[in-house]
């Protein structure tokens, strides 16, 4: 079957239309703020939606109907063509003069990874850091539709697991009631953005930085207008509260928020997976708590202000924002971990691989999976035991299809060897061992703050160039589930058949 090239190139016009338009929206703030670059923004805005345009122009002819192979397509190249025509901002006003750098900061802001090239943040035009925001705010809400609508008709990574719940998709070929759900979840996503800006307002913060905060905490992204990030407000600790809330928030699955708002209380009270990450969470907060309160001197961890409400209460806050920051792949900072304890450096590189919930914008393996494979864990002893017993993997009281706990065990089996080979990439270019661990896990994970020279408080700068496209090619793999990407540089995918 030949592909359709059409109604590929007919998505990507969308998709630059799409683009096109939030870059008007950045040039909007930019003439608001009187930053010098609004021209610049304006002519990148206008330029991207002529593209758009086009393309959609000479394919509206196209066939409506779109087979597996061309998925795969649209999903990983659509991602390349947003950040290709993303950097075009960095580029015009001067920003980011290199185009290595700007493909780095740009695909890193769509995959709401958070890693930054950018030495000093604040010296930017108010149009560009909105930008940047805005680049982690749109990966966000694209991340929600794949996951709702595309992953799990793709039959990617295990993603069909909560699509019987969500209020919408079907797991076999495309619903009607998909558009519904993406918009119930949008509506979502953008009020639980306007709440957190107007509740971060009323804290303290100025109305930009709240802004640009919201979008990134509900995105799981972790750029900061701040060159500290949140420790910019150590000494008001209820605007890190605000944040915790909204980045637990952004690490749940959106359809339980949905439920939540149509009273279905019961649903999320039984949900295993929501369960296990509300445990994990509490049980890692309470081990970091203890090992800084009485091992770690996070006054002279903390980037810049000093500790306030008592030492108790800031060690706790201090532990409960890092392990939220890091399971959902948000990637904000209070304090350079990495100066706490051995122990705790070691336990946050863990929790890079622990992710947060399906359908959620976080990366990294996912809670879910972690859970399938626990449970798969414990029955292969009774399995042992009771060869002819048949013994299903139970889920939400569901058994689950055999195929998708192979799924599941394919994903994580591949995603460690992507580690592997991604710290091995990054050793040959002279990265030390602390380091190309951190940043192969951090990357892949798509958490942001890394470890050695790459940690918290560092960025992405001195990165070699071949080091920052090899960072690239690692968020994209990971921010769409490694499957998505990695059979597209399989020879027998691009046979005719």
């Amino acid at each position: 079957m030949r592909l359709n090239y059409k109604i590929i190139f007919h998505f990507f016009g969308l998709l630059l239309l799409f683009n096109g338009g939030f870059m008007l929206l950045a040039t909007l703030v930019s003439f608001l703020y009187e930053d010098g670059i609004t021209l610049n923004l304006l002519f990148s805005g206008l330029a991207i939606v002529v593209f758009g345009a086009i393309a959609m122009f000479f394919t509206r002819n196209h066939t409506k109907e779109m087979n597996k192979r061309e998925g795969y397509i649209v999903v990983t190249f659509g991602w390349i063509v947003m950040t290709l025509s993303g950097t075009l901002p960095y580029l015009l006003t001067g920003s980011i003069p290199s185009f290595t750098n700007a493909f780095f900061e740009t695909i890193s802001g769509y995959t709401t990874t958070g890693s930054t090239i950018l030495n000093d943040i604040e010296v930017l035009p108010k149009g560009i850091l909105f930008w940047r925001s805005l680049t982690h705010w749109i990966g966000g809400m694209g991340i929600i539709v794949l996951a709702i609508a595309i992953l799990p008709l793709l039959g990617i990574g295990g993603m069909q697991l909560f699509a019987a719940e969500a209020p919408g998709p079907s797991a076999d070929k495309l619903h009607p009631r998909i558009t519904d759900t993406a918009k119930r979840l949008w509506l979502i996503y953008f009020g639980y953005t306007a709440a957190e800006t107007i509740l971060l307002k009323v804290a303290g913060m100025s109305f930009f930085d709240a802004l640009n905060h919201s979008m990134c905490t509900l995105s799981t992204g972790g750029f900061s207008t701040k060159n500290a990030s949140v420790a910019y407000w150590n000494g008001q600790p209820i605007i890190q509260y605000i944040i915790i809330l909204f980045m637990f928030l952004a690490g749940t699955n959106f359809v339980l928020s949905y439920f939540a708002f149509k009273g279905k209380v019961q649903k999320i009270i039984k949900d295993e997976e929501f369960l296990l990450y509300f445990k994990f969470i509490g049980v890692f907060t309470i081990i970091g708590a203890l090992i800084i309160y009485f091992n770690a001197d996070v006054s002279q961890s903390s980037i810049e202000h000093p500790m306030v409400w008592g030492e108790g209460e800031s060690a706790f806050r201090h532990s409960l924002f890092q392990v939220l920051a890091i399971i959902t792949t948000t990637g904000f900072v209070t304090a350079d971990y990495t100066l706490w304890t051995p122990f705790l450096v070691v336990f946050f590189f863990g929790l890079m691989f622990l992710g947060g919930s399906a359908g959620s914008t976080s990366g990294g393996v996912k809670v879910v999976r972690h859970l399938m494979m626990i449970k798969n864990g414990f029955l292969e002893f009774k399995r042992t035991l009771h060869p002819n017993a048949i013994l299903p993997v139970r889920y939400n009281k569901k058994a689950v299809r055999g195929d998708i706990v192979f799924n599941i065990l394919a994903f994580f089996i591949l995603y460690m060897l992507s580690f592997i080979i991604g710290s091995l990439g990054f050793s040959m270019l002279g990265l030390d061992f602390e380091s190309a661990v951190g940043v192969a896990a951090s990357s892949l994970g798509n958490v942001g703050p890394a470890l050695g020279d790459f940690g918290p408080v560092d960025n992405f700068y001195n990165m070699p160039t071949a080091g920052k496209w090899w960072c690239s090619f690692l968020m994209l793999i990971g921010r769409l589930e490694l499957f998505t990407v990695l059979i597209l540089l399989t020879p027998f995918f691009w046979r005719n058949r």
